[in-house]
């Protein structure tokens, strides 16, 4: 079986590179009409597309499904309406292949060009996801690139479904087929195969827990671009507009906690956390999150009479997608920078404050893909950015951070036009 395996997953991988070339130099508007079609066909297969759903759904429980996982995983009309949309949105976008990056003309007379070139084959490899099925797809479709998609055991019937649209799509519009391709089995070994096909993959992309992302970055010969965790923090400065800080701290952590820009940090300046802690703690409990405090937080909101517990070491570095958030009290702005530089994960970090000076301090200083002065870290999403959508977003440094759209799945190359120049 594993010979077989190895067998389908090369094939298509070279099918992939195949495709690849010729979407290199695909014209903008047949690229356009794949995804307008594709718009069209996931509104209108919202019955089937649902039913698809609900077979995942009805085995989620028996897969080991956690309450944030299921909805992670669970499509509605509303959320097929805003997949369309983000389709229709990267149909919009200009079309980031042959872009010109640099014109230069040399003394020689040699004239060099830095062009955006697609990247080549793209493999996104992901959990209880289905967004990404569609977000990947049409972003690396915009931008020329040829995508490898391998999601979990959690959605296999979602993804089949949306796989069928999109190839449906790509016909109508006279591309690829093998364009956008499916691992069509969700095979530990089909996933360790993929990883080592270097001579036809050119980057992997992994959207899924730290393990997977571990394990794909462990196990890897082809480059991956990494997401490990989004330890997200909010702090509340001396100078935090009090109402402000309510209402972007709870839209931080619960307008859906299991995502990766949602807050699970909680920071107070100690100025500031005798009027506004005890506010933003009630307001948080009242949406049953549980606060998990330092010793100071702790005893100003048992004055208060806002429940809490006390925290553990770990909980001041972990992501725990659910209704818990850790507190912690701080003296100084920098004591601030200095606790989200060591326990973030990198990913968001947001500051509160009237104070423009510590706002810009603080952005300046946290060296986070995303830091955010009086809003919700739930804006660090391709959506939100313009982008359409996103492929993920990177907390690495090299060569993409923050949410990846159509520019950040380009390379580079330079083209360069002589008159008949040698070298001496």
């Amino acid at each position: 079986m594993s010979a077989e395996l190895d067998q389908l997953v090369t094939s298509i991988a070279q099918r992939a590179r195949a495709a690849s070339l010729v979407l290199a130099t695909v014209p903008t508007a047949q690229k356009n009409d794949a995804l307008q079609r594709l718009a069209m066909l996931l509104t209108g297969s919202t019955a089937a597309l649902l039913a698809a759903n609900q077979q995942d759904l009805d085995a989620a429980a028996a897969n080991g499904l956690n309450a944030a996982q299921i909805d992670r995983l669970t499509l509605t009309p509303t959320r097929l309406e805003h997949l369309a949309e983000s389709v229709r949105q990267v149909a919009a976008l200009p079309d980031p292949v042959g872009a010109l990056l640099d014109d230069t003309v040399r003394p020689n007379g040699l004239r060099i060009r830095k062009v955006r070139v697609p990247i080549g084959v793209i493999g996104i490899i992901y959990e209880a996801r289905p967004n990404v099925t569609i977000d990947c797809a049409i972003l690396c479709l915009k931008s020329g690139n040829a995508s490898i998609l391998r999601g979990g055991k959690e959605i296999f019937h979602t993804n089949t479904a949306f796989a069928a649209l999109i190839s449906e799509a790509l016909a109508a519009a006279g591309l690829p087929a093998d364009a956008v391709q499916l691992i069509p089995t969700t095979d530990r070994a089909a996933l360790n195969c993929l990883l080592k096909l270097d001579a036809y993959v050119h980057c992997i992309i992994p959207r899924g827990g730290e393990s997977l992302i571990r394990f794909v970055a462990q196990n890897s010969t082809i480059p991956v671009i990494k997401h490990y965790t989004g330890v997200c923090f909010v702090y509340l400065d001396r100078e935090a507009d009090p109402e402000i800080a309510e209402r972007v701290t709870v839209n931080a952590k619960t307008q859906r906690t299991g995502v990766c820009n949602a807050a699970e940090q909680l920071l107070v300046h100690a100025a500031a956390a005798p009027a506004v802690l005890p506010r933003v703690a009630a307001a948080l409990a009242a949406k049953g999150v549980q606060l998990r405090c330092d010793a100071r937080s702790a005893a100003l909101l048992a004055a208060a009479a806002v429940p809490a517990v006390a925290a553990t070491p770990a909980d001041y570095t972990t992501e725990f997608l659910d209704l818990i958030i850790a507190v912690r009290i701080v003296d100084s702005l920098e004591e601030a920078v200095q606790v989200i530089n060591r326990d973030s994960s990198g990913h968001t970090d947001a500051i509160i404050t009237r104070d423009a000076q510590a706002a810009a301090r603080f952005q300046a200083a946290v060296d986070s893909a995303v830091v955010v002065w009086n809003a919700s870290t739930r804006f660090n999403d391709g959506f939100e950015f313009g982008f359409g959508a996103e492929i993920g977003i990177s907390t690495d440094r090299l060569h993409a951070r923050g949410p990846m759209g159509l520019p950040e799945l380009c390379s580079y190359k330079y083209v360069i036009d002589g008159t008949g120049q040698i070298r001496g």
